[in-house]
């Protein structure tokens, strides 16, 4: 993975939402931290272009996401917070096998990628499933299986633990440490930012504090929480 954000600002609603961001992600994982309204989804969303910078460069791989975001968002997966915003047909299956059509035209391949995504995040029995019947912790390992199903190169997770019980919180955890792809994490769960390589903590639109976990999680409950 290689991101780069160069002398990056942003403004939302006429407020500056994230101010001069200068900073290079390699690592495999990497946790994000701070506050309600630091930045962090803004930040996360320039990643893949849902967000373009008001001044600088984001690039993803070399390629910048004002002149090439249809290739980053062919090789970033986003899973957001609520699933709601992702899962958009009836049935699992329909939803997932969907999301595949542009990139695999075989109708039994996408079933078959469609099922092998569901075992993945461990929830075959849920391919037939109508999605109104489903918890919101089912429907968020949907909304992953969805992603997975399309094999992307970097995945990028919004608070993904939020709809999740422990045991589906544990679950994801094993998962997301399983994942051959780099992730980048959004999230409040302290416990799983523990485990990453780096973590960013962002305040103010500002990134304050990045470094090793135990000392990223030290400096944030010092100052932030």
């Amino acid at each position: 993975m290689l991101i780069e954000f160069k002398n990056v600002s942003v403004e939302r609603d006429g407020r500056p939402a994230l101010s001069r961001i200068n900073i290079t992600l390699t690592q495999q994982r990497i946790g994000i931290l701070g506050p309600n309204g630091s930045g962090k989804s803004t930040f996360i969303r320039l990643l893949n272009g849902l967000l373009l910078p008001q001044e600088g460069q984001v690039l993803v791989q070399g390629l910048d996401t004002r002149h090439e975001v249809s290739q980053i968002r062919s090789k970033i997966g986003f899973v957001f917070q609520n699933p709601d915003n992702q899962i958009v047909f009836p049935v699992v299956s329909e939803d997932i096998e969907f999301g595949l059509k542009r990139r695999e035209p075989d109708a039994e391949a996408r079933v078959a990628r469609a099922r092998q995504a569901l075992e993945q995040v461990g929830v075959p029995h849920l391919y037939d499933r109508l999605v109104h019947t489903l918890s919101g912790g089912e429907r968020q390992l949907v909304a992953l299986a969805a992603v997975l199903a399309t094999r992307p190169e970097i995945l990028v997770f919004d608070e993904p633990t939020t709809q999740l019980d422990l045991r589906l919180r544990n679950r994801f955890e094993k998962q997301l440490h399983a994942l051959l792809q780099p992730a980048i994490v959004v999230s409040h769960d302290l416990d799983l930012l523990r485990a990453m390589e780096r973590v960013l903590v962002l305040r103010d639109g500002m990134m304050v504090f990045d470094g090793q976990p135990s000392e990223a999680i030290a400096w944030y409950l010092g100052h932030c929480a």
